[in-house]
């Protein structure tokens, strides 16, 4: 039986707006970002959407909460998809941090699995934690669901899902609200898109 799999990055966030390295750390929705959640979870009525699991994190389960309001349909909150820990830096303006330490970001941007910032979280606990999730995904009963998290745990669960390792994690893009569709037919993934965005128009 095929599943389908709706990856939906979490809505504009305070810190998002501001530019910071956020991460662990949390910040609330923006304005435009509840106006974003809103118009996701109207994209996505109509996809028969059974259930959505959201990151414990505020900027994700506050677009996932609309998502369950608006389609009526059960929420839970699953650790494993929180955000990748980026360490020391999180906090700092993310282009101020580009402009003074170019070569390091440039080289984690190209592999952060060789070259990891310092004090990040492992990119092996991110892995494991991450293909937790993903197989957990293939024995759940719904045909249909939302996943509401992360940059980088939704470039995660995409590399993972078709084989390229985290190597690429960085060569996967997606905005506030972009949804992206991975089609599970027994231990196979196939994306069906990325980053759709018309709901934004």
């Amino acid at each position: 039986m095929k599943k389908y799999i709706y990856l939906v990055r979490h809505a504009q966030s305070e810190f998002n707006e501001k530019g910071i390295f956020q991460g662990s750390l949390d910040s609330d929705l923006t304005p435009l970002g509840f106006v974003q959640a809103r118009m996701v979870a109207k994209f996505l009525e109509g996809e028969g959407i059974e259930l959505v699991i959201s990151s414990p994190q505020r900027r994700a389960y506050k677009t996932a909460l609309t998502i369950s309001d608006v389609l009526d349909v059960r929420l839970e909150v699953d650790e494993r998809i929180r955000e990748m820990s980026f360490g020391i830096l999180e906090g700092r303006n993310f282009w101020e941090l580009f402009e003074k330490e170019k070569e390091m970001m440039l080289s984690w941007l190209r592999n952060p699995v060789e070259a990891p910032l310092p004090t990040q979280e492992p990119m092996d606990a991110f892995e494991k934690r991450v293909l937790s999730f993903l197989d957990d995904l293939k024995s759940r009963k719904e045909t249909s669901i939302v996943v509401v998290a992360h940059g980088g745990t939704l470039h995660a669960i995409v590399c993972l899902a078709l084989g390229l390792g985290l190597e690429k994690l960085w060569h996967v893009h997606m905005d506030n609200t972009g949804v992206s569709l991975l089609e599970m037919e027994g231990e196979s993934f196939r994306l069906a898109y990325l980053n759709r965005l018309c709901h934004l128009l």
